[in-house]
């Protein structure tokens, strides 16, 4: 949304101006040796890669689970028998949070936002029948990643998939957690200590893994600005490279393996100017800070998924139109990989004619269009490399004011990130209500009636399905197995040891999500968020 003139100037999404018309003079002086580069070189503002999608397209992505895992295991051969060449996983809220199904916490909330996955058992069902060698797994979960990555290596074993043939990414951030979504469990010393053991125990077992994906979608679902979104993002990363180096770990062993997660809005211009820039400060960053060598090391690499939060339930199907765009600003922007958000899920969980739908559309744009036939078709255009620079700056200044506080860590715990997202959430919210930003069919062109609808639907029954598996399986392991591992797991993590050996037996043996968390939640306590900014 670009908030209208007044007679004034207009703004983007980041408060910038928009000029009515961009010149030679709004480049004058600009380097394009420097601030460019070629295509796959530094500062890789014009893409990561030589050739970017000449060559092929990039890896299209749709999330899905939801309910059971064998529902979910169905939607996933579905969306692989119509093109997908990568999975996301979604996960319920329980699971994101580290609880069973059987608890009274998770009450209700079993298999609603995602798939419930309790144990060992619960991923062989997910993944049945498919060639864990041959796709690429997404999960998106944040404070029990380590879990999930071991379930997933523990069942590609079991079907003779050795874990270096594993190829994927977990998302396994936690730090935009305590500034946005609220799915953390532990405080944020430990769980920066769980994320260097994963980066280490990857390194050694799973090299082909992307052991994080540092997200700023979930910030800018929240209310941040395009600006806000990448300097939040980025701050994150910092401290994650500095965590790593921390534990003893060279920058040039674990940062080739990082990767990214960003929104793409329908302000189609300034969102391919955010990921250039953010592809620029990152690359100097990893350059200047800490001495990265590798040039793998300095590209930022990222996933990109549609912004959810401009999705309307009114006139649903004009979602269409708004997800193509949003499509359309990431592969512009350079992006590895898309999910396209389906045109229902302002309502509910997306049904399967708008899945197909979703993924058709990247299809459209990688197929029929000619977007893949050149590299950074905008490079040099006065007005994009002007607003690339303009949200740098921007970018740059927010990053320095975390950078004053002490960093990511030290900025969250004041609640800074938190108070300027939503600081800029309520001005958006302002602009629309008054009617300055445009919401087609929600306060511009409504219909007087809304056609009806009918949405996909969680089964309740679902819940006390998985509370019976539960506790079948609780019945025929072995206790004494299971007691001993989560004791070897608490051990580890009084000490200095890798977690993630222990963790992984424990899983082995079958022990569930919630108590292996619950053997780390008696170590570390559990986080408490204040106010104190």
């Amino acid at each position: 949304m670009v908030q209208e003139s007044d007679g004034g100037v207009r703004r983007n999404e980041s408060g910038l101006p928009i000029e009515p018309v961009y010149g030679p003079e709004a480049l004058d002086g600009w380097d394009p040796a420097s601030r460019l580069g070629a295509p796959g070189s530094y500062p890789f503002t014009r893409g990561v890669y030589p050739s970017m999608y000449t060559g092929r397209p990039w890896t299209m992505r749709q999330y899905a689970g939801f309910g059971t895992a064998r529902e979910s295991n169905a939607r996933y051969r579905q969306l692989i028998a119509h093109g997908t060449t990568g999975l996301s996983v979604a996960f319920d809220l329980p699971t994101q949070m580290g609880h069973d199904s059987d608890t009274p916490l998770a009450s209700g909330e079993v298999g609603k936002v995602g798939v419930a996955i309790d144990s060992v058992e619960d991923m062989r069902v997910l993944f049945g029948g498919i060639p864990l060698d041959r796709v690429s797994t997404s999960m998106t979960i944040n404070a029990p990643a380590a879990l999930l990555l071991l379930l997933y290596q523990l069942v590609g074993e079991e079907e003779g998939v050795s874990p270096g043939r594993l190829n994927g990414t977990i998302q396994n951030d936690v730090l935009k957690e305590y500034i946005a979504r609220g799915t953390y469990i532990f405080p944020p010393q430990p769980s920066l200590r769980l994320t260097a053991d994963i980066f280490q125990y990857c390194r050694a077992e799973i090299p082909r893994w992307n052991t994080i994906s540092i997200s700023g979608y979930h910030m800018a679902e929240a209310g941040a600005s395009p600006a806000q979104e990448i300097a939040f993002t980025l701050a994150n990363g910092i401290a994650y490279v500095r965590t790593a180096i921390a534990a003893g770990m060279d920058v040039d062993d674990f940062a080739p393996r990082l990767s990214f997660f960003f929104v793409a809005r329908t302000t189609l211009l300034e969102e391919i100017a955010k990921f250039r820039a953010a592809r620029r400060i990152w690359a100097r960053v990893m350059r200047e800070e800490f001495g990265a060598r590798n040039p793998r090391s300095q590209m930022l690499r990222f996933h990109t998924q549609t912004a959810g939060v401009q999705l309307t339930a009114q006139q649903p199907e004009v979602n269409l139109a708004r997800v193509t765009i949003q499509g359309l600003a990431a592969v512009l922007g350079g992006t590895q990989s898309l999910h396209t958000n389906s045109f229902d899920e302002a309502i509910a969980l997306p049904t399967d004619k708008a899945a197909r739908l979703a993924l058709r559309t990247q299809q459209v744009l990688a197929y029929e269009t000619d977007v893949t036939a050149t590299v950074d078709p905008f490079a040099g255009s006065y007005a994009v490399e002007s607003m690339t620079d303009q949200v740098e700056e921007a970018a740059v200044t927010l990053m320095g004011r975390v950078e004053d506080l002490g960093g990511a860590v030290a900025a969250i715990e004041r609640g800074f990130q938190k108070d300027e997202i939503e600081r800029n959430a309520y001005r958006i919210a302002q602009e629309t209500d008054a009617g300055e930003r445009v919401v087609v069919g929600v306060n511009r062109f409504q219909l007087d009636e809304e056609e009806p609808y009918t949405p996909l639907r969680v089964d309740p029954a679902i819940e006390a399905q998985q509370v019976e598996r539960l506790a079948v399986l609780r019945a025929r392991r072995s206790r004494g197995a299971v007691t001993a591992a989560l004791d070897d797991l608490r051990k580890a993590a009084e000490g200095t040891d890798n977690v993630l050996p222990p963790m992984r037996e424990a899983l082995r043996a079958r022990a569930t999500v919630g108590e292996v968390c619950d053997a780390l939640r008696n170590v570390w306590g559990t986080y408490v968020p204040t106010d104190a900014f």
